[in-house]
């Protein structure tokens, strides 16, 4: 369905000089210089109405404090800073999550490794969410699947505090997750075992052009790039997964646009079996995984 909110001028960026004290909302839609979806972001917080109170009081004024403070989000957007980090929140999976510049901003695309990972998980089973950010992955899993138990791990200590508030305002005050700091397999207690172990790591390479255009130079460039080739969390992961699932436990990891193909491959060389891929909603592949079919070997103590 299609807003009844008017479009923004596409060239209105190269004259944006600041809102004045009694333009409406309508106005702004007609006139602004970002786009409409962040527009209505960015005064959804501003003013404090929701979506439908920006459509129905379209022809409400704007005060001058109110105008001064949509201007400053304006021209902090058009110099690049994400809406997520302006509004200090990003929704997925339907659910709102707590965003600072210590961690990623979820994507829709990664909503497919939570419906992947909900649809896997047998009843009563044990997930493990390894480099977690904002918990977007593990929370939305457990709210998902209430009947699991969910253990996240990040490097970052700032990212694992963001994250245990992500968990304790969308699943209760217990959270029901339990977060571990460290790199990697490394910061797991020992002995553990999972039926499913889920990941969506850094996998840009530290020469995509990309990282420096964008939202992408406003978020932690240790949750983006590998500083390498964009596969080394793969190789770790697929090199090392086995000794943590349980017998016919699963992998699962987003990766990029065009890397499905070598990180099938390391799944194969490291004795997974079921290897595939799933496409998103753009026909992506994005996700690949595979099942380890044997006993593995006993973590190192």
């Amino acid at each position: 369905m299609t807003s009844p909110l008017p479009q923004h001028a596409p060239d209105a960026g190269a004259s944006f000089t600041g809102i004045k004290p009694g333009t409406s909302i309508a106005a702004l839609f007609h006139r602004s210089p970002v786009d409409p979806v962040d527009l209505r972001i960015l005064l959804e917080h501003a003013l404090g109405l929701s979506h439908v109170q920006l459509i129905t009081r379209s022809e409400r004024l704007l005060d001058e404090e109110e105008a001064k403070s949509v201007s400053r989000l304006i021209a902090r957007r058009l110099k690049g800073e994400p809406v997520a980090h302006l509004v200090g929140v990003r929704e997925f999976y339907g659910l709102p999550f707590r965003v600072t510049p210590d961690v990623l901003i979820p994507r829709p695309e990664t909503e497919l490794l939570v419906e992947l990972a909900a649809g896997y998980l047998p009843a009563g089973g044990k997930m493990l969410d390894m480099g977690t950010g904002t918990g977007a992955i593990a929370v939305a899993v457990a709210h998902e699947r209430p009947d699991v138990e969910v253990m996240a791990t990040d490097i970052s200590a700032a990212a694992l505090e963001i994250a245990g508030q992500n968990a304790g305002r969308n699943l209760g005050k217990e959270g029901r997750i339990r977060f571990c700091q460290g790199d990697w397999f490394a910061a797991l207690p020992s002995p553990a075992r999972f039926d499913l172990i889920v990941s969506n790591p850094p996998y840009i390479a530290q020469t995509d052009p990309h990282l420096s255009q964008g939202d992408l130079r406003y978020e932690p460039a240790h949750a983006l790039t590998d500083f390498d080739d964009g596969l080394s969390a793969f190789r770790v992961l697929a090199g090392e997964a086995a000794k943590w699932l349980n017998p016919g436990g699963r992998l699962l990891v987003e990766h990029g646009y065009d890397q499905a193909e070598a990180v099938c491959r390391l799944l194969l060389e490291n004795g997974f079996v079921s290897v595939e891929s799933w496409n998103d909603l753009a026909g992506i592949r994005r996700v690949s995984g595979g099942i380890f079919p044997g006993a593995p070997p006993q973590p190192a103590g």
